[in-house]
């Protein structure tokens, strides 16, 4: 299973990578709003939302319509995602849950071939079998009815505008398109869209133009998510699934209309004089990042400093212990038993750091028993890397940190209305049990597969909001978020550099290395400490606001086409 997950990722991290680079600091502002996101075009559409006086919810809603359209590959109203809020009057957390929902017809054996096998993931993706209910526009509506100033139909002019009048198409983008095995090409819709006749991709700066997914835009803005979940946009999404070429499913109207978006608990946690605050289940992200930090609180990592291999060794070390915590116990509150309260226990954390050899990987890292624990089996959830995280702050300091997605690259490959639908339910562990005990990510009708999104704010020791980071990258998300964390809090880089920085990654028994200048000199130095290595191409993507000296600084990765944005 640990082969078939590292495939995956390093093949498909490969896929979209570009080479790292320093990119200048991105510019501070002392009062007024901030925005990051992986493309400027929607960092802009966010900007532009908070200069007509819209608050960080509805610059983020701006955000995620705009990408829906700039970034088709990666999120946007065909998928879900999780939103952590600060309100800055009432220090009040919100998590909002616009996770994807499986049919109701689902059943444990979803993904399981005629002879009770699960199928690859590479068989499952394709088509209508792997596509979950959206759940963006929902969550937006939830958020902007709790936390909103503009009016509704003002966050789609932005998106409404790029679709209608086009956007040119980008490098990153093109690489997207270029892969022969790119899902962009299994519609006539998405080969039209996006390709030339000889079915080449049309070339980087051509001008593309959407009017379908603009007319749909016009519509929600003006009769709101009703249009989406109920009406002709509904009955397009569900024909699209159930007469897919490619695994056929049996979604309904019915699944669409009854979808909610959840509030959620946010989850906080000290590690050393820091709050750090994420998204509680279906995500992974508030229990698992946390993990990982507290589980290094005994180690003085900022005396390591970020140039020892004895540092990434502790950091890789305790990524194996938190990710395997996390296959065992997380799943969708609403249907398993989560011990999130166990999981983030400081006495059950200081257990497992206990396992942490200074000097030694350990042979396995296998999953714990926090308080609370049901009897679980770790499961195989191999999420592959695409997302989009995006930052919006308000000028009255309200923070709004989104992770929104389609899972893999164009997700499914189906088109509905001008956009692309997810291939969500691939999240889900595809065997419904192992060694007679049920596996919490297993599939069942109306349920929410575990996540990697990590939305995630952090406060500081005077209380005050620190920074606001996630990232996008299917499974490496979690551990992307952890090292951006452990590079501005414990070794003082600001949040740019420390997003920019190689990823070094500890999952199942080994330790991913990125590739980049020093890394196979680490790649040495963690082998001696006994890890077996495997170094992968970049493809990594986080965002993030964090705030220094009273001012707001945006950050966006440098392997990514992201801008941070300041007023």
């Amino acid at each position: 299973m640990l082969q078939r997950l590292l495939l995956v990722f390093a093949l498909l991290l490969g896929a979209c990578a570009t080479q790292p680079v320093i990119a200048d600091p991105a510019p501070a502002s002392a009062a007024g709003g901030a925005v990051s996101a992986a493309d400027p075009r929607a960092a802009e559409a966010g900007m532009e939302i908070l200069r007509a006086g819209g608050s960080a919810s509805d610059a983020a809603a701006a955000v995620m319509l705009a990408l829906t359209v700039v970034e088709p590959q990666s999120s946007g109203i065909g998928g879900g995602g999780f939103l952590v809020h600060h309100d800055a009057q009432t220090d009040e957390l919100t998590g909002f849950d616009g996770r994807e929902t499986a049919p109701a017809a689902a059943t444990p054996a979803y993904f399981l071939d005629g002879e009770g096998r699960p199928r690859s993931r590479r068989d499952a993706i394709p088509g209508g079998l792997s596509v979950g209910v959206p759940g963006n526009l929902r969550l937006i509506e939830m958020a902007h009815e709790r936390h909103g100033r503009l009016p509704w139909a003002r966050l789609f002019a932005p998106a409404i505008r790029l679709a209608r009048d086009g956007f040119r198409i980008t490098p990153r983008l093109h690489r997207g398109l270029s892969s022969p095995d790119a899902r962009a090409r299994l519609t006539d819709w998405g080969r039209a869209q996006f390709y030339q006749p000889d079915g080449q991709p049309k070339p980087v700066g051509t001008v593309v133009r959407n009017p379908e997914l603009a007319d749909l835009l016009e519509q929600v803005a003006a009769r709101g998510p009703e249009h989406f979940y109920t009406g002709a946009a509904a009955e397009a999404l569900v024909r699209a699934v159930r007469t897919a070429e490619r695994n056929p499913a049996p979604m309904t109207r019915d699944d669409l209309a009854t979808y909610q978006a959840h509030e959620r608990p946010v989850l906080c946690g000290r590690y050393r004089q820091y709050r750090i605050c994420g998204m509680s289940p279906p995500s992974s992200g508030g229990t698992t990042v946390f993990a990982i930090l507290k589980q290094l609180e005994r180690f003085d990592l900022r005396a390591l400093g970020r140039d020892d291999p004895r540092a990434w060794h502790l950091i890789a070390e305790s990524m194996r212990l938190a990710y395997a915590d996390r296959d065992a116990y997380v799943g969708d509150p609403d249907f398993v038993e989560v011990p999130f309260r166990g999981l983030m226990d400081e006495a059950y954390l200081a257990s497992r750091s206990a396992l942490i050899s200074p000097d030694r990987a350990m042979d396995h890292a296998a999953p714990g028993r926090p308080a609370g624990a049901p009897a679980r089996t770790p499961g195989v959830a191999a999420e592959v890397p695409s997302t989009s995280h995006f930052v919006a702050v308000d000028a009255a300091g309200n923070v709004a940190s989104y992770t929104s997605t389609i899972e893999g690259a164009w997700g499914s490959g189906l088109t509905a209305n001008g956009h692309f639908l997810n291939n969500e339910l691939t999240d889900f562990s595809f065997a419904p049990e192992e060694d007679g005990a049920p596996v919490a990510n297993r599939v069942e009708g109306g349920k929410r597969p575990m996540s990697s999104m990590s939305p995630t704010i952090v406060y500081g020791p005077d209380g005050e909001v620190r920074i606001a980071v996630g990232a996008a990258g299917g499974t490496t998300i979690v551990a992307q978020v952890a090292k951006a964390l452990i590079g501005v809090l414990d070794w003082d880089m600001s949040a740019q550099d420390a997003i920019a920085m190689p990823q070094v990654m500890g999952l199942g028994d080994r330790a991913l290395i990125e590739r980049a200048a020093g890394s196979e000199s680490l790649a040495d130095a963690l082998r001696a400490m006994g890890h077996e290595v495997v170094l992968v191409e970049p493809g990594y993507k986080a965002n993030a606001v964090e705030r220094v000296g009273g001012r707001w600084v945006g950050a966006a990765d440098p392997r990514s086409e992201g801008v941070g944005l300041v007023e």
